[in-house]
């Protein structure tokens, strides 16, 4: 017998064997209908393989991660054996689930995927589905995984094993569909009832350039047909606020292929929202006792070696730019940390002087494949609100708190809601992609969470998702569309100062080291800003927006009171433009809304007879006449209202 483990603590005994859908059995039928995968140990496992130790036991259903994450790739084996099937002779390279659905990279040869054919791959996944075919897992050995593959003629498979240790390989067969994974998968075909493939997209096998473009197919799938017609509608909604259309419309910024993909390029309103947000958080950081540091855009590649970063970051880098002089090589930027530990070792250092808090809005660069590049949120060169804080060890937990404290003032100013706070920690058994000692990690970790729980906030532990030189606590952003960005990043540090050989002396007049806490709240204003578009639909807060009111005269015989406006506007610091195109005023109203401005301030003769703005807002229309003192004071009240967040103790 086997004692299995249950969330709620209670301990049950099975025969050896036992599955998890048996375990759901014995306790409701109805709950076995509804199990997806299984989670053991810690580990998501398929619902039906046996269980033959003692173990701990989680059920996974639709609303867990895990399960969502092993029915869509489930999805993509079926959505392979109808290729299969419509296509004989497909190859076949990899298949995962992604955030919202699953993929698949296939070798068609010679055919083209199309709208019609892809009508009938989806038609085909229904028909398949319906057969309601087991996922098997059978266990094969290499030499067995070979001569499958090659008799089949899928030299992807073939590669890919190649790479796989004897006793680590595993089949999956559904129907008449068999393929190289590790699984896990859902029970059967049967729960998949609603599918939907989505687009159609080229990219290179393994995400190397120099390979061959296989078609990726994209789809999504549901166990009902409901929560499609939900997500489909979600999508329709998604295409009106992406940011590339927006920051397009609203002329923020653009692209060049003469200047290279993904490095974009920011426009003078695009600039000004950049320069807002930076301000707003340098004031902040000001009161919070952070001193400015600027860097070069390059450093040896030495600083990088040093560091570690070139080690772990090495091939996703922009190439060592060499010099005339003989070895001597440079790198672009891909992190600030290793040059703020350079700043900070110039000067000795008492422990009077800690924390130091060193901030910088550092722009790097890093060589993302062109497959992996989108607007804004993934780009080549980015601007990040780093920050590196250096203090005592019985300073960090304080510190940390401090820099929640910054990070909910950020999200409070900006209505951002709906986060969870993600404890971001080693992988249980892979230790090969760290660096520093266990203690120090195991230090590092015990005060993120500690910290975390007293500031109250709701977080979850993810495994395999540390930095390589420390754990982090990640703030998980929720959008208007419900989906999870990644935006702030607070990581605790004890390898960089042993890298780097960074001392202070301390109160005993010993030398130690410091630690160091690295934060970004926005974490890059690229990926921030792309978030802010979409969440806001285009329709930034009034003290964010790049233009706050537009000034219409109805004709040119009112320009002259209008530029009398606009200057009462700007000497209040209120950031205002006029229209004075020889247009008709429902033109003018009508392209200003489109260019979703916040205010717009109408004035013809009444207006400037009474020394009054006849005010419209943003998707709201008339506001009526006031005085231009009365409106601007109105506005001020606004910004002043907005600004004012979730400012804590940190702060004030």
């Amino acid at each position: 017998m086997i004692k299995i483990t249950l969330p709620d603590g209670a301990v049950r005994e099975y025969a050896e064997g036992t599955s998890a859908l048996d375990i759901a059995k014995s306790i409701s039928e109805g709950l076995a209908r509804k199990v997806l995968a299984a989670e053991v140990n810690g580990q998501v496992w398929d619902a039906t393989r046996p269980i033959n130790n003692d173990a701990t036991l989680k059920l996974l259903m639709w609303d867990d991660k895990g399960a969502k994450s092993t029915f869509w790739h489930s999805s993509a084996h079926l959505m392979a054996e109808a290729l299969e099937s419509l296509f004989p002779g497909v190859k076949f390279g990899i298949g995962p689930p992604i955030d919202n659905g699953f993929y698949y990279d296939v070798d068609l040869g010679d055919r083209v995927m199309n709208e019609d054919e892809l009508k009938k791959l989806e038609d085909k996944m229904k028909e398949l589905a319906k057969q309601n075919n087991a996922y098997v897992r059978k266990e094969v050995g290499k030499n067995d995984a070979i001569a499958y593959f090659t008799e089949k003629d899928d030299p992807y498979k073939l590669e890919l094993i190649r790479d796989l240790k004897d006793g680590e390989i595993t089949f999956y067969t559904q129907g008449a569909f068999t393929d190289l994974c590790r699984g896990p998968h859902i029970p059967a075909t049967g729960v998949i009832k609603a599918i939907k493939l989505t687009s159609i997209a080229g990219a290179y096998w393994r995400g190397n350039e120099k390979n061959k473009m296989l078609t990726r197919i994209y789809g999504i799938t549901f166990p009902n047909q409901k929560e499609l017609d939900e997500y489909l509608v979600m999508l329709e909604e998604a295409k009106k606020r992406d940011h590339r259309k927006l920051g397009k419309e609203l002329e923020l910024f653009c692209f060049s292929d003469k200047v290279g993909s993904g490095l974009p390029l920011w426009l003078p309103k695009g600039a000004m929202l950049r320069e807002r947000l930076q301000n707003f958080l340098q004031k902040a950081q000001i009161e919070s006792g952070y001193l400015p540091v600027v860097t070069p855009h390059i450093g040896s590649k030495q600083l990088y070696v040093t560091s570690g970063h070139w080690e772990k970051y090495g091939k996703d880098s922009f190439r060592p730019i060499t010099t005339p002089q003989e070895g001597e090589e440079f790198m672009l930027k891909p992190m600030n940390c290793p040059h703020h530990c350079e700043i900070y070792k110039s000067s000795p250092r008492s422990y009077k002087d800690l924390p130091l808090r060193l901030a910088e809005f550092g722009t790097v660069y890093r060589y993302e494949q062109s497959g992996e590049l989108h607007g804004l949120t993934r780009v080549r060169g980015f601007t990040q609100d780093d920050a590196h804080l250096f203090c005592r060890p019985e300073q960090v937990k304080e510190e940390f708190k401090k820099v929640i404290d910054l990070v909910m003032y950020v999200f409070g100013s900006l209505d951002f809601t709906e986060f969870t706070a993600q404890v971001s920690l080693r992988d249980k058994e892979d230790r090969s992609k760290y660096i520093g000692s266990d203690e120090n990690w195991e230090i590092a970790e015990r005060s993120i969470m500690e910290a975390a729980a007293e500031k109250g906030l709701n977080t979850v532990i993810e495994y395999g998702e540390a930095a390589f030189y420390g754990p982090k606590l990640d703030f998980m952003v929720k959008d208007a569309l419900n989906r999870s960005w990644q935006l702030g990043t607070i990581q605790v540090d004890y390898n960089l100062p042993e890298r780097f050989e960074l001392e202070y002396v301390d109160s005993d007049n010993t030398r130690k080291r410091p630690v160091m806490i690295h934060r970004a709240p926005f974490g890059s204003l690229e990926r921030f800003i792309a978030v802010l578009l979409e969440n806001y639909a285009g329709n930034l807060p009034l003290w964010l927006a790049p233009l706050q009111v537009k000034i219409l005269p109805i004709s040119d015989k009112y320009s002259e009171y209008a530029h009398a406006v606009a200057a009462e506007l700007k000497a209040a610091d209120i950031r205002a433009e006029i229209d004075d195109r020889s247009e008709k005023i429902g033109r003018k109203i009508r392209d200003t809304e489109l260019m979703k401005v916040p205010y717009m301030l109408v004035v013809g003769e009444k207006e400037m007879t009474d020394g009054k703005v006849a005010v419209r807002k943003h998707g709201e229309g008339d506001k009526g006449a006031v005085l231009t003192a009365t409106f601007i004071a109105d506005i001020q009240a606004q910004v002043k209202e907005q600004l004012k967040g979730k400012k804590t103790e940190a702060l004030s």
